[in-house]
């Protein structure tokens, strides 16, 4: 019995040897749960870019006409005028006064002048010469113009003489419409509306930046005619909603922009003319100023 019992104990010793020496069979992982997809949003519509002050084009329109090229001017010096833009109508190149005629009437015909500019010219600049006779020599452009950019540079005498009014007096004549006052305004007083840059009689300038006399002064003037607008223009004009409406049309007055040795001296000052075209016109006020670098630019609508 006890041999019997000795067996069955040495069976079972070699049996559970043997099950420890056979791999257990690798169990699978338990794949993880998959995440239950959201509904997807519906796309949103590309929304279009507002429209821009013109009511023509949209922001960032790519097809929107490119500006031309224009190669800008270069500054003038105490011993040189600067060259003007490649776009300018040259008035004077320090060479000759071809777009400019004596202004004045024929006693005879009663017709405007058709008498060259009779200036004299030396060392690249023009200057108002000495009256004859009591006849003025105040010149004027050949040609009109509206809406526009001039330049032009002038000197008064560097031997001040005079007071006010009567020193170093001319001015730029835009014919119809205002004059843009030249004066030797350097510790040199006279009434507000009547200093250098002043749009006489109206607009004192902001500012009184004049140089002392005998040295160049810059003279830059933005004009823009009155402009009337046919209602209702172009319904995605954001602009059109700003414009007063006089009678039947809404008018923006005409305006003008002016700045001395580079300083702002009229901003946008309102004139009420309502004048398309004007001629330039430089006054001979008995002082022999000098110019130069004269030109001015066209100002076209927005394509």
């Amino acid at each position: 019995m006890s041999r019997i019992l000795i067996a069955c104990v040495v069976l079972m010793c070699v049996a559970s040897v043997d099950a420890a020496d056979v791999p257990a069979k690798p169990t699978k992982p338990i794949a993880a749960a998959k995440p239950v997809a959201k509904p997807q949003a519906s796309a949103k519509p590309k929304q279009e870019q507002p429209w821009t002050s013109g009511g023509k084009y949209r922001a960032h329109d790519i097809n929107r006409p490119r500006p031309p090229v224009v190669a800008p001017p270069t500054a003038s010096t105490a011993d040189k005028a600067g060259t003007p833009p490649s776009d300018a109508i040259v008035l004077f190149d320090g060479k000759q006064l071809d777009a400019w005629l004596l202004e004045g009437r024929d006693p005879k015909t009663k017709q405007p002048l058709t008498t060259p500019a009779n200036w004299k010219i030396e060392n690249g600049y023009a200057e108002i010469p000495p009256r004859i006779g009591g006849s003025r020599s105040t010149i004027v452009t050949r040609r009109e113009f509206g809406a526009c950019q001039l330049h032009l540079e002038w000197m008064s005498p560097a031997d001040a003489k005079g007071t006010g009014q009567g020193r170093g007096n001319s001015g730029v004549l835009l014919h119809g419409i205002c004059e843009v006052q030249l004066l030797d305004s350097y510790d040199n007083d006279t009434y507000p509306d009547g200093q250098a840059a002043a749009i006489y009689s109206n607009y004192p300038p902001l500012v009184n930046a004049s140089r002392k006399p005998g040295e160049w002064q810059m003279l830059d003037v933005i004009f823009e005619p009155a402009k009337e607008f046919e209602l209702p223009q172009n319904p995605n004009r954001p602009l059109d909603k700003l414009y007063k409406q006089v009678g039947e049309r809404p008018l923006r007055p005409a305006r003008i922009t002016v700045l001395h040795n580079g300083l702002i001296v009229q901003h946008a000052e309102e004139l009420e003319s309502t004048a398309k075209k004007f001629k330039l016109a430089l006054q001979d006020h008995t002082n022999p100023l000098r110019f130069r670098n004269i030109w001015i630019r066209e100002l076209k609508e927005r394509p």
